[in-house]
């Protein structure tokens, strides 16, 4: 069953966390980690860019991301359950205690296999193992176009 959970990313502070070379390595982790847990989220970072949709991820920007990731936060924390993942205090305070917080350096940590692996992470690595690089290619086509 899907996690009903709507995860809020600041971009900025994952890539200040980990060893990630570009914001679209970042993206496309972020992306893999949504769909497969069959959730949707958004991440957000300073600056400009080309806002876009990758599968059941949302990129947006923001001149000051800290303020649209609490307005994304409060307007969704009273309808369903959210998720903000920063290391920045003054965003833990400012969304409360309905929402989850994660530091981005612990996330990042799971999210690039330098931490402990979800629980049902062993299954789902062995059926990705199996595959063919034909199918795998064809099967990431199908997550981006969602």
């Amino acid at each position: 069953m899907a996690d009903p959970t709507f995860y809020v990313f600041d971009g900025s502070n994952l890539m200040h966390a980990g060893e990630l070379r570009s914001r679209d390595e970042l993206v496309d982790r972020l992306a893999s980690f949504v769909a497969m847990r069959g959730i949707r989220g958004v991440v957000v970072f300073d600056g400009v860019g080309d806002e876009r949709s990758v599968g059941r991820l949302s990129v947006r920007y923001a001149a000051h991301a800290d303020d649209l990731i609490e307005r994304l936060a409060a307007e969704r924390r009273t309808e369903e359950r959210v998720a903000v993942v920063s290391s920045d205090r003054a965003i833990e305070h400012a969304t409360g205690k309905l929402v989850k917080h994660d530091a981005a350096a612990d996330f990042i940590a799971e999210l690039t296999a330098e931490g402990p692996p979800p629980p049902d992470a062993q299954s789902r690595l062995k059926v990705e193992d199996s595959l063919d690089p034909e199918t795998r290619k064809r099967l990431e086509q199908l997550r981006r176009e969602r």
